[in-house]
C-alpha cells in the first residue's frame, strides 16, 4: 500500500516551546503517523538566532531568517508562530492566513487582542487557526470546553493560570520569605522571565480568562474588560494569617455567568489573589502548576491539571493542534469546529458584572499604630457601613509609635460598600500603610 503524502509544517520561531516541537514531532513521529495514517513532515525552521545550539539536529531541514519565504514555501502547509508578541506576530499570522496556510500559534496575548480580527480572516480564506497551548500549557482546556463539554451550560470557569505567580506564592508560604526574594529565585531557576511584569501583574492570567470566557459564554470581549490585579504586596503575614484562618492564597482567574430577573445573563470575570479553603482541590494545586475547574449545568464540576508551561508540556499541546488541523488537510476542509467554540455570527458582546457589584467575604490587613482606640476607629467605621466582622486578630505588639498588622475577616458584603469602607478608613491617623483586601471563595 502507497504511503501517503506527508503534510508540511514550517516553525517560526525556534526557542524554548519552538524547540520542544521539534523534540516531540522527531521522538514521537512513529506513533502520530499511525493515528493520522500520514506523517507530518517538518518542512522549514525560522528564527533570528541561526546560532546558539538548542540540542537538537534539524537534518535536512530548511533553518534560516526568511519567515516571508517560509509563509509563501508551498511545501508548508501548517505555519506554527511562536515569536510571541503582538505586532509581528499578528502580520505574521495574517500573511500566512492570507496565503491559505494554516496556523498554529501559542500566542495568548495576541489572540486576547486580537483574536476577532484574526478568526474573521481564517473564515473568510477557508483555513484553521488552532490555539490550545494558549491557555493552560499541556492541559487540553480548550480543547475541551469547544468539544468535550459543548452540550453544556458552562456556569463558571476559574483557576491557577500562571505558573510563575503560583510558584512564587507556594514559595512565599512554604519558607515564610518576602516576595522579593521568592521571584529572584524564580528567575534563577527558570520559573520567571527577566520581567515578569505580565505573570506578577495577572495581565498574563487575564490573557488566558479572556479566551476561555469567550469559548464558556460566547462572550466577545479583550483582556481590557477583566478587572486585573496581580501578587505585589502580599507580606509572609498575609499566609500566616491565611493558613490561621483554613485557607490558601492563589492567584485566580474567576469568571461566572450570570442571570438578572430579566432574564440577560451577565458575566463576571476577574482576575485577582484569592483565599480559598485548604481543602478544596484548587488549594492543593503548588508549584508552577496549573489547574483549571469547569462547571456545566449537565456535567457539574470538572477538574484539569497539569503542567501550564514549560517546553514539552507545551509543545505537547502544540502538536496536538499540529495533528487536528492535518486531519483536515488531508480531508480537503477546514472549520469543523469553530475556534472560539461559538459559530461567529453568534459572539457578542456581554455586559461585564462591574466589581463593585461582587458581593463576597473578604480578609483585611490593616497596618495600625500600636495605641489606644485604633481598632475601636477601624470596627466602628466598618460597624457604620453595616459591614460584619468574623473574626479579627492581631500579631505583635509594636510599641509607642509603632505599627502591628491588625487582621479581619468579614461577613458577605458587597464589594463598593467595602470600598467606601476602607476609603474612610485609610484617612485615619491610625494607620501606617494602605489596607491590603484579599477576596475570600469559598464555594470552588
Amino acid at each position: 500500500m502507497a504511503k501517503e503524502k506527508a503534510v508540511g509544517i514550517g516553525v517560526i520561531g525556534f526557542g524554548t516551546i519552538g524547540t520542544g516541537v521539534v523534540k516531540v514531532l522527531q521522538r514521537n513521529a512513529d506513533v502520530i503517523e499511525r493515528r493520522l495514517g500520514f506523517p507530518l513532515r517538518l518542512v522549514r525552521v525560522v528564527d533570528l538566532d541561526l546560532e546558539t545550539d538548542r540540542g537538537v539536529d534539524l537534518g535536512d531541514v530548511r533553518f534560516d531568517s526568511d519567515s516571508d519565504s517560509l509563509i509563501e514555501d508551498p511545501a508548508v502547509d501548517i505555519v506554527i508562530e511562536l515569536i510571541g508578541g503582538y505586532d509581528v506576530a499578528k502580520q505574521m499570522i495574517l500573511r500566512s492566513i492570507e496565503a491559505g496556510k494554516h496556523v498554529v500559534t501559542a500566542n495568548k496575548a495576541l489572540l486576547a487582542l486580537h483574536g476577532k480580527e484574526i478568526f474573521d480572516a481564517a473564515r473568510k480564506r477557508g483555513v484553521d487557526v488552532a490555539f490550545e497551548a494558549s491557555v493552560a500549557g499541556g492541559i487540553p482546556i480548550l480543547r475541551s470546553l469547544r468539544e468535550g463539554l459543548a452540550a453544556n451550560h458552562i456556569e463558571s470557569v476559574y483557576g491557577i493560570m500562571n505558573g510563575t505567580t503560583n510558584y512564587v506564592l507556594t514559595q512565599m508560604e512554604a519558607t515564610g520569605e518576602d516576595f522579593d526574594v521568592v521571584v529572584k529565585r524564580a528567575q534563577e531557576l527558570g520559573y520567571a522571565e527577566a520581567d515578569p511584569s505580565f505573570d506578577l501583574d495577572g495581565v498574563d492570567a487575564a490573557h488566558k480568562l479572556t479566551l476561555l470566557v469567550a469559548m464558556a459564554f460566547g462572550a466577545d470581549l479583550t483582556y481590557k474588560d477583566i478587572s486585573t490585579e496581580g501578587i505585589r504586596g502580599l507580606t509572609p503575614v498575609d499566609f500566616a494569617a491565611a493558613a490561621e484562618f483554613g485557607y490558601r492564597i492563589k492567584l485566580l482567574g474567576i469568571a461566572k455567568a450570570h442571570r438578572g430577573p430579566d432574564g440577560e445573563e451577565s458575566i463576571e470575570a476577574r482576575v485577582h489573589p484569592t483565599l480559598i479553603p485548604k481543602t478544596s482541590l484548587l488549594a492543593n494545586v503548588d508549584g508552577a502548576m496549573n489547574a483549571v475547574a469547569v462547571c456545566g449545568d449537565a456535567v457539574g464540576p470538572t477538574l484539569f491539571y497539569g503542567a501550564g508551561a514549560g517546553e514539552l508540556p507545551t509543545a505537547s499541546a502544540v502538536v496536538g493542534d499540529l495533528i487536528e488541523i492535518a486531519r483536515e488537510v488531508r480531508r480537503g476542509a477546514a472549520g469543523r469546529v469553530a475556534p472560539l467554540s461559538y459559530l461567529p455570527h453568534e459572539l457578542s458582546p456581554r455586559p461585564i458584572l462591574p466589581l463593585d457589584d461582587i458581593v463576597g467575604r473578604a480578609y483585611l490587613r490593616f497596618s495600625a499604630l500600636d495605641r489606644p482606640g485604633a481598632l475601636a476607629h477601624i470596627s466602628g467605621i466598618l460597624g457604620d457601613h453595616d459591614i460584619g466582622i468574623e473574626s479579627v486578630s492581631q500579631t505583635g505588639q509594636g510599641g509607642d509609635g509603632e505599627s502591628v498588622p491588625v487582621l479581619m475577616q468579614t461577613d458577605p458584603v458587597r464589594e463598593s460598600v467595602l470600598r467606601e469602607a476602607l476609603d474612610e478608613i485609610e484617612r485615619l491617623s491610625d494607620l501606617s500603610a494602605p489596607t491590603r483586601l484579599i477576596r475570600i471563595e469559598e464555594e470552588l
